[in-house]
């Protein structure tokens, strides 16, 4: 197996390890285990009645849920294979003379030791939100190294001459940066559905919000953050946030689009294009249908690969 094969598999692996972590959360099981590594105190989760009598008599304050605890086990789980594979890629690495490719997969590893760390915090600090945000956000950073790695390795820079558009793909991918903070944020705070209509919020284009509330990173956790604990007009607040800056990103996004197809790049203008289309798409149905479980998913998936084609975009205009 050579370097490039062993990341193609990590994006794979890495984008189902994303779409785990979103079902555990929609599911409401981020607590589902409230302790870590184990669950329950168990090292997968208590089947038996006599393991769920002691698993309650441990965590008196976390009545068991199984359907709770099983999406987060496996989260777990898949996550902690996708460790594995990262110390693969660092012994694969390590075995040619490619530095750039051996300072990646050693960070890759680091990088994914820490996102078991903010799993820990996630449970240890009962669903703190700016705490499961980074670590959402993290799952990201994680397919993207991998994305990078595989596209290093696999010659796959085509001859598209877009070095004149690199100022315009960099601040596509820094807008969608912060789009993809909020919609983390929108989501680790419950106000995906603070908005339940569409286009207006509550009936209005400018609806009661609270952004100090919102947007305060050192908020209170309570007993735990599950279902949180902001008033309305702070979860408007970010979810009104997370809209008007999709329609932000949407007008840069077009004007990058455009670009890209009056030059030699336009079947990445066509691709860009789509899941464009296919991420507002799912956005508006969360709205409309109340945060279906598999359309929230394929939302938090499409947002991945926006990010990776943004991302190769950005490579193919930087490359020297």
């Amino acid at each position: 197996m050579n370097i490039k094969n062993v990341s193609l598999f990590g994006i794979l692996f890495a984008f189902v390890v994303i779409a785990l972590g979103a079902w555990t959360r929609l599911v409401d099981a981020g607590l589902g285990c409230p302790d870590w590594p184990g669950c329950y105190g168990f090292v997968f989760f208590p089947t038996t009645e006599a393991e769920v009598a002691l698993a309650e008599q441990r965590y008196p304050a976390f009545p068991y849920e199984i359907d709770k605890a099983i999406p987060e086990v496996v989260h777990r789980y898949f996550a902690a294979a996708l460790g594995l594979l990262a110390i693969f890629i660092v012994y694969l690495t390590h075995k040619t003379e490619d530095k750039q490719n051996k300072r990646i997969s050693i960070f890759l590893l680091i990088f994914i030791c820490c996102q078991g760390l903010f799993g820990y915090l996630t449970v240890s600090l009962k669903l703190l939100p700016i705490i499961v945000t980074t670590h959402l956000f993290g799952g990201f950073i994680t397919l993207s190294t991998f994305f990078y790695l595989y596209i290093k390795n696999s010659n796959f820079f085509k001859n598209f001459q877009i070095g004149h558009l690199k100022n315009l793909a960099m601040l596509a991918l820094f807008v969608l940066v912060i789009q993809i903070f909020l919609g983390a944020w929108t989501s680790t705070n419950y106000a995906s559905l603070a908005c339940p209509d569409f286009p207006t919020c509550q009936g209005s284009f400018v609806p009661d919000m609270d952004f100090s509330a919102g947007f305060n990173l050192a908020q209170e956790v309570g007993p735990n953050y599950l279902y949180g604990l902001l008033d309305n007009e702070a979860r408007v607040a970010i979810h009104y946030s997370h809209r008007i800056t999709a329609i932000f990103l949407t007008i840069i996004f077009l004007i990058l689009i455009s670009r890209l197809w009056f030059s030699s790049a336009a079947p990445l203008a066509s691709t860009l294009g789509i899941v464009l289309l296919t991420q507002i798409s799912l956005g508006i149905m969360n709205v409309v249908y109340v945060l279906p479980l598999y359309i929230a998913i394929a939302h938090n998936l499409v947002a991945a690969l926006l990010l990776l084609t943004t991302l190769y975009i950005n490579m193919l205009a930087w490359k020297k």
